[in-house]
């Protein structure tokens, strides 16, 4: 039998509250142990900060399988100033943090691009959503773009397609998300994985 990686214990745990069946019982008890000290069971939020397709994931992980509650897109329309669309960013992740009353928030890390006024407005949205979860006080955790496919998908090289399959098969979506929406469930979920207590 081909060894598990640490990725489909923890997924298995977090989809079906247990480990993957085995015959080696008492080997797989200590990797499931040292694999339960890390993650979190809250509700979560998850953002993908873009200027003008921000995508937002609210997430139950205290339940078991986990639960998506609410995803979003903020589609900023062109006609909008760049000042704007940060404020149209900041009204909507408030509302979803008061109507689900997420108590952790996980965030996308900044890439790096080449252009940079394309990594100005990647910065200046990430500020306008980070803005808004320190206000109301939320802790915030940030991931990198490779972290997040990695944790959600065992490869840190998964294209938006594959993650956005892994989504709708965790969650048990009738259909995929839209890209920025799983890309910001992804995101929760990989604080949900990985976050250390």
């Amino acid at each position: 039998m081909a060894r598990q990686s640490a990725r489909a214990l923890w997924t298995a745990k977090i989809v079906n509250g247990s480990s993957p069946a085995s015959t080696k019982a008492k080997k797989k008890t200590a990797a499931t142990a040292s694999i339960a000290r890390r993650g979190s069971a809250a509700i979560i939020i998850g953002i993908d900060p873009s200027l003008r397709g921000t995508g937002l994931a609210v997430i139950d992980t205290r339940v078991t399988p986990p639960r998506l509650l609410a995803s979003l897109t903020i589609k900023a329309p062109a006609k909008l100033e760049a000042y704007e669309c940060l404020g149209l960013i900041a009204e909507n992740v408030e509302k979803m943090i008061l109507k689900f009353h997420p108590t952790e928030a996980a965030i996308e890390e900044t890439i790096y691009v080449q252009n940079f006024r394309t990594a100005q407005a990647m910065g200046a949205s990430r500020g306008a959503a980070l803005s808004v979860l320190a206000r109301l006080n939320l802790t915030v955790s940030e991931y990198a773009p490779k972290r997040i496919k990695q944790a959600v998908t065992g490869h840190g090289a998964s294209t938006k397609e594959q993650v956005g399959r892994m989504i709708k098969a965790v969650f048990g979506l009738a259909k995929e998300l839209p890209l920025d929406e799983s890309d910001a469930s992804a995101v929760a979920l990989c604080h949900a994985y990985t976050a250390r207590a």
